[in-house]
């Protein structure tokens, strides 16, 4: 991500910013608005939520749904496609692109992290890799889908799963790390 700062320059043990000032100023107003306008709404609401998010640079389909309680950080690296959906008490941590196909669930409180540091350097610098989630999955509740993986098409990430590579499709995982224990079925939505 462009706006990352270098840790080196802007050291943040000593108090230095990770990200520009522009960045930090639309992720203030991005959360300010879906404080006021979208937290609080109830489910029949997702039009409004969708509205917002989109004012804000998400690519998300119109039959998309977003829970009131997930928390997007940064919507412009948000994309959605048909009948995806990011359940109650998600975490969406968008520094990166998240990328989640169509037929998509996130179930409650899952976790994507597209946002990282490096160990081996003194400041402890920040990196970004994108998350893509590929059509037909499911990330179960409470699972938590690391920065540069890739949910294959059907897979299934099970509940309190941690993904740190890539799952190979129409296949269930689970534990931490995740590992595969059984194919699932494969089959065909229609995108209308």
């Amino acid at each position: 991500m462009k706006d990352i700062k270098n840790a080196e320059v802007d050291d943040p043990f000593k108090g230095g910013a990770t990200f520009s000032l522009q960045h930090r100023l639309i992720r203030m107003a991005w959360g300010l608005a879906w404080c006021l306008l979208a937290s609080w709404t109830p489910p029949q609401a997702n039009g409004v939520r969708v509205w917002l998010l989109r004012l804000f640079g998400a690519k998300i389909h119109p039959t998309a749904r977003v829970y009131g309680s997930a928390k997007i950080w940064y919507p412009a690296n948000l994309e959605m496609d048909a009948y995806a959906s990011l359940g109650p008490g998600v975490i969406c941590y968008s520094m990166d692109r998240v990328v989640i196909g169509h037929h998509v669930v996130v179930s409650q409180r899952a976790h994507l992290c597209t946002g990282t540091h490096d160990i081996k350097h003194p400041s402890f610098q920040l990196f970004t890799k994108p998350i893509v989630i590929e059509d037909n999955a499911w990330v179960c509740a409470e699972a938590f889908v690391g920065p540069g993986v890739r949910v294959g098409e059907g897979a299934v990430l099970a509940a309190r799963a941690a993904a740190f590579q890539e799952l190979a499709p129409w296949t269930v995982y689970r534990g931490n790390p995740a590992e595969p224990i059984k194919a699932r079925p494969r089959f065909e939505r229609e995108v209308a």
